[in-house]
């Protein structure tokens, strides 16, 4: 979506709010641009925020265990790899209280690295936590950028981490929201109803500028808000694909962007 966005994007961020940061792709978009001297990024999934945490403030031991990980993983046959994967992905599930918060994280990123599409995705069998199958498990010399987190390192530093409600999240500077779509299949754990969106606008609409993006399923339920909207046509190329007779192509859909600007 960035192509997308970076014409609309502001001439200037000192401080920038992500309430639902998941992967962070705007805020290394806004980082990177703008250098904000603060960024305030929050998610609701705990897991995911000590990552993060422990890449800002415990570089060092977390590599270290991604290294160990990494070492064992890649000595393996491709079929040793999927019972690695999944005896990790049940130990994460049912044993992690044996574990500190350093490394229940460094289990979690080579979890996320090697699973499918990289995508986030719970189930019961997994005790409510990470549960998504396996990728290709084809990598050859490794499974991490370890540059990548350098870089992720340097971009936390001005950073304040919360794993908190968004509704408890002061929404200052620029505030980007990408909250759970609308009729979306993925679980994540969470749900995000109309009625959580349309609190979602009115906080925003308290703001000097915020974005609120999500998809469109073609009800006229964004344009009731009296906000700007933008609309993109994108084709998702991750989850589920339609089904032809050619076999399975990619969904095409459209993504929505409300803009309050005060």
């Amino acid at each position: 979506m960035l192509k997308y966005y970076r014409p609309l994007l502001p001439t200037s961020i000192e401080e920038y709010t992500e309430p639902f940061f998941g992967g962070g792709s705007m805020f290394i978009e806004v980082y990177t641009k703008y250098k904000p001297k603060r960024s305030y990024l929050n998610d609701i999934n705990p897991g995911l925020m000590s990552i993060y945490k422990n890449i800002k403030e415990n570089k060092k031991a977390f590599v270290g265990l991604l290294k160990e990980r990494e070492e064992e993983y890649i000595a393996l046959t491709k079929e040793e790899r999927k019972e690695y994967y999944y005896a990790l992905r049940s130990e994460h599930a049912w044993e992690f209280e044996k574990w500190s918060d350093l490394q229940e994280s460094a289990v979690l990123f080579f979890l996320m690295k090697t699973c499918f599409n990289g995508i986030w995705q719970i189930n019961k069998n997994t005790n409510g936590r990470f549960g998504t199958p396996s990728g290709l498990l084809n990598q050859k010399h490794s499974v991490f950028d370890y540059e990548n987190i350098d870089r992720w390192e340097e971009a936390l530093q001005n950073t304040v981490l919360t794993n908190q409600d968004w509704r408890d999240i002061p929404f200052k500077g620029f505030t980007f929201c990408d909250p759970p779509y609308r009729g979306s299949f993925t679980s994540y754990g969470t749900s995000f109803s109309d009625k959580d969106f349309s609190d979602l606008v009115a906080k925003a609409k308290t703001c000097n500028l915020a974005w609120l993006c999500n998809r469109d399923i073609e009800d006229g339920f964004y344009e009731s808000f009296d906000l700007p909207i933008h609309k993109f046509p994108v084709t998702y190329t991750a989850g589920r694909r339609k089904k032809t007779e050619d076999g399975f192509e990619a969904k095409k859909a459209v993504e929505v962007l409300l803009i309050s600007d005060q």
